[in-house]
């Protein structure tokens, strides 16, 4: 069981949402850092696919991106949530937890009574 688990499809776009919403502006390394950590390094998480979210989610007007000096003194592009992105959270979030509530009924029936 030591490896990492893939990200589900779907799921990617709302932990960086969720990842905004708790910590901040963040720049795109800083956001794969923290969800790697958040899910004790239990997800692989693919670079490639992670930019092309923040991009979506940039156009999608989720999240607004502006380029600054990180805390190493590099050029990076940080992103925070829009409000329209702080409202997907707050939908995304109630539709997986439903969504889980349901999952979690057919991984764990009740004995018939």
């Amino acid at each position: 069981m030591g490896d990492k688990a893939e990200i589900w499809h779907g799921t990617l776009a709302l932990m960086v949402l969720k990842t905004l919403e708790a910590m901040g502006e963040m720049h795109g390394y800083g956001i794969a850092r923290r969800i790697e950590q958040v899910s004790e390094n239990l997800l692989a998480l693919n670079y490639g696919t992670l930019y092309p979210t923040l991009l979506k989610l940039q156009q999608d007007g989720y999240i607004e991106a502006e380029w600054a000096v990180s805390e190493n003194n590099r050029k990076a592009k940080f992103y925070r949530l829009t409000d329209a992105g702080r409202k997907r959270v707050a939908h995304e979030t109630r539709e997986w937890e439903q969504a889980s509530a349901i999952l979690a009924r057919f991984l764990a029936p009740q004995e018939a009574k």
